[in-house]
Order: C-alpha cells, then structure tokens, then sequence
C-alpha cells in the first residue's frame, strides 16, 4: 500500500529529526566548555563565518560516520526487512537517484543538527568569555526543553500509534464475519472441466473426506464481481444501485455455516431453483423489502433470468473490512468456478490428499494445488500487519533514540551540578532529594509533550481507523499509557545517572572549594 509506504517515510524523517535534536542538545548544553575555545580564537582573529563552518563541518563529520555505519546496519537487516514486507529489496549503489538522495540526505541532517549550535557557538563574543559571563548552554533552558518535548511527542504518537494498528489487526482477526472460515480447503477449477459441476461434485462426495464440498463462482473473502443490471418490483428507475454477484450451489450456505433469516435455501438439485435467487438483508433493505416481505418477489438479472426470491441470508462481509457489507444477489452455479471442501477436524492432511486423487483422475493438464480460505483472509490484512510491525520497531527507535539524548544531557547536567549536589548533601539532602531536584528538570517537558502528543495521536490514527469501515473506538487510555511508558523510560534514563552523582561523597565534590 503506497499510503503505508509515505507514512514510514514520514515516521523517518521524524526519527532522523529526533537524531539532530539530540545533537543540538547536547551541543547548546556544552557551549560553556567552548565558550574559551570560541573567545581565544575571536581574539586570534577568526571571523564568525570561520567558526560557523568549523561548528557545521563537525555536524557533518559526525553525520558522514553515522552513514557509514547506517550502511553496514542497513545491509545487514536488510535479509529480515526483506522477510518482513515479501519484497527483495537491495542496496544499489550505482543507481544514481539513490546515491543523490543518500547524499542530500546527509547534507541535509548535517546542516540541520549542526546549525543551530554553530550560530549559537559562534556568536560568543571574547569580552564576555573572559569575564566569565557566558553560562552553561548558550541556546538556553527554554530552548533544550522545547526540543526534548518534539521529541517525545513523536515517541508518545508512535507508541499509540503501535498500540491502534495491533488492536484493530485483534478486533480484524477476531470479529464475527458471518460465516464459518475454519478447515476450509478450495481449489479453482480449470481447462476442459469447467461447467462439468456435477462430474465434479460426485467425485468428490464418493469419497468421506470430501464428500462435504460445494462448488461456487467464487468465495466470500475479497469478492469483486458486480452488476447493476437487476430489476425488481418497485424498482426507482433512476437509480442504478450496484449488486455483488455469486453463483452457488445447495451445499454453499451449509459449509460456510451461514443463517437464513427468511425463506428457504436452494433445492438440492437445483433444478427446480436454475432461475431462482437468494438474496441478503442489505440487498432487501436497499429494495424496499424487509426479509420477510421479499420471499417471494419476481427478480431479473440482465433482463434475461427471471425467477423469484427465495431466501434471505443474514449478512456477511463477502469483502475486506475496509468496505461494508454491500447488496448481494446469489443465484445458482452451473459452470463450476471455485471447489470448496470443509475438512473433517484433524484430517486436513487426509483430506488433501483425497482431494489431489480426485484431481488427478478428472484434470490432466493443469497441476493440483489448493489453498485454505482463512488463509486467505489473513493474506487480505498482511499490509497492515507489516505496518504494525514497522511501526512497533520505528517506536522502539525513536524511544530509545530520544532516550539517549536525555541520557546525555541529564549526564551533562548532573556534572554541572555536582558542586551543588555536594553542598546540598553536606546541608543534609538525602539521595530521593538529590533524585528528585534533578528528575523535575525533565519529568516537566516529557509530561508537556503528553498533552501535546494527546490530540495529535487522535487526529492521525482517527484518520487511519477511518480506512476500515468496522473499526476498534479510539481509547484515550491508550495516550495515558503511552505518555506513562514515555514518562517512566524517561525518569529511568535520568535516574540512571543522577543516582550516580547522588551517591558521590559530598567530600569528593567539595574537596577543592
């Protein structure tokens, strides 16, 4: 699906964005520690735009390492990437378009991440830097916190956005589609056999394990054909009201477990029924029946068939959950089409085996192969069960990536404090305090990026969701627990280092003071 494919571009870019975030975080942090390093060489006689270009030609040092080593991560998941979306995707590195976006791609991260840092950096004047005045993160406290709530957003927003995509594959995979899918086999007939149905119905019910079977046009998992050539009784002849169509035999609503709501299902052989029809309630709705009153009502197909209404099946979903139930016509199966066999419980290697026999003896031109119908229902979702995997993994790295620059910076700051930590201790500050004085610093933004994050969430996969016509409700519990994971990792990450600087001796912290 090429929507999926932009959306996890999208995400990327988002995660590439999270990876300079944290560059100009740490980088505007330390600018106290370049502060004389940018004085001594004003006063040497650098101009600004000296500095700017060193400070971005850092940025991009550190960016063309990081595409070496994203190639050699690349090429080595790339076998699983591959296993994971069906294709054989490779790195080409003679294809010009590749190695072009490869580079504008690391023009560009380097550029972004290494801008605001050099102009902050750069803009430090000699005078100040020898009176001391310049303190510690030039880019300020406002700004460092503006860029770990964007970065936490996006993780919180990819973390319910993981949770929205596995509840509806669940809600997808365990909904009632009204009918029976399980130990279901079919095999689509071909060549000389077609509209031989019944030589191919006593083959198959001559054997036990087979004997179940049923012959239709096609199957109720993704089916396409329609026609809006039927007219009824009553019928607005200006309206042209689109009906999938399905030709099938007695033994059709049996197999699939389905319920007849009104009326009867089709003789057994057929014969009195070749021009009769079945419908479902949508289709009676659409009408102007109700289930009861259409038995019996004169229906034509392409003007020609003529018969009557004589049963109403409770609906089923004949098509992926994306679309609704639409008005279905079922009428008689004389051609052949699709064989479906409902195998008995634990005899589906047997029974494969009494299929391919029965194959064999009537088909002598096109080789046996079967499928099973769940399979092929599960096979209707396989796209969005690969974005749920996508997305699970692309949650996991903006967290962790986000998590490592909170990591840094927390590890920065508590080094800055660590006099103060001292004092505080000597003073009495127990190790919660110290925990507490420097986990508030964060705990604030990734709790502000919940809030932010909230509406957001909703708003992108309200609009997914809106792709399935039966859809699980957006739960606003599912932002509560994504913002708590985010806001646990994050105090986890902090505590990690600010309970080592908790612990230092208050001895050790002041011993030159």
């Amino acid at each position: 699906n090429f929507q999926y494919v932009t959306v996890l571009a999208i995400i990327s870019v988002f995660i590439v964005l999270i990876g300079c975030i944290n560059f100009m975080n740490l980088s505007t942090a330390r600018s106290a520690r370049r502060a004389k390093e940018v004085g001594l060489r004003k006063v040497a006689g650098a101009v600004r735009i000296q500095l700017v270009k060193q400070f971005l030609g850092e940025s991009f040092l550190v960016t063309c390492i990081s595409l070496i080593l994203a190639f050699l991560i690349a090429a080595l998941s790339l076998p699983s990437v591959n296993n994971l979306v069906g294709k054989q995707l490779h790195l080409n590195f003679q294809d010009p378009f590749m190695v072009a976006a490869v580079l504008a791609i690391t023009l560009i991260t380097g550029v972004f991440s290494g801008m605001y840092p050099a102009f902050i950096l750069s803009g430090f004047t000699p005078i100040k830097v020898l009176k001391k005045e310049v303190k510690g993160g030039a880019g300020g406290v406002v700004f460092r916190n503006l860029l770990v709530v964007i970065q936490f957003v996006i993780s919180i927003v990819l973390l319910v956005g993981t949770t929205v995509v596995y509840q509806q594959l669940q809600y997808i995979q365990s909904k009632d589609l009204g009918f029976d899918k399980a130990n279901l086999l079919y095999m689509t007939v071909h060549g000389n056999m077609e509209g031989k149905i019944n030589t191919w119905r006593s083959a198959f019910q001559a054997n036990p394990l087979t004997e179940n079977v049923t012959i239709s046009s096609g199957l109720p998992t993704n089916h396409v054909s329609g026609t809006a050539s039927i007219d009824w009784q009553g019928k607005d002849p200006s309206k042209q009201i689109i009906f999938a169509h399905m030709f099938i035999d007695e033994h059709f609503i049996p197999i699939y477990n389905m319920a007849l709501v009104s009326g009867r299902n089709f003789y057994k052989d057929l014969r009195g029924d070749s021009t009769n029809f079945i419908i479902n309630e949508k289709a009676a709705t659409v009408m102007g029946f109700t289930a009861a009153s259409a038995i019996g009502e004169p229906l034509t197909l392409w003007g020609e068939r003529k018969g009557f209404i004589v049963g109403v099946v409770k609906d089923f979903n004949f098509k992926p959950l994306q679309q609704g139930i639409e008005p279905l016509l079922l009428g008689t199966n004389n051609w052949g089409g699709v064989v479906v066999v409902k195998a008995q419980p634990n005899k589906t290697t047997e029974t494969i085996q009494a299929m391919e026999k029965v194959w064999n003896n009537l088909e002598d031109v096109y080789p046996f192969s079967y499928k099973f119908v769940d399979q092929d229902l599960e096979n209707l979702y396989k796209s969005e069960r690969q974005v749920g995997t996508l997305f699970s993994v692309f949650a996991l790295l903006a967290v962790i990536i986000s998590c490592l620059g909170l990591y840094g910076l927390s590890a920065y700051i508590a080094e800055q404090r660590t006099r103060e930590i001292g004092i505080r201790k000597a003073l009495g500050a127990s190790v919660l305090n110290i925990l507490y004085l420097l986990n508030t610093r964060f705990v604030i933004p990734v709790f502000i990026a919940m809030i932010i994050a909230a509406p957001l969430a909703y708003f992108t996969m309200s609009k997914w969701l809106n792709g399935f016509v039966y859809q699980v409700n957006f739960d606003w519990a599912i932002v509560l627990a994504a913002g708590t994971t985010a806001l646990l990792i994050s105090v986890l990450t902090v505590s990690f280092e600010s309970l080592k600087a908790a612990k230092v001796s208050p001895v050790k912290s002041l011993r030159t003071e």
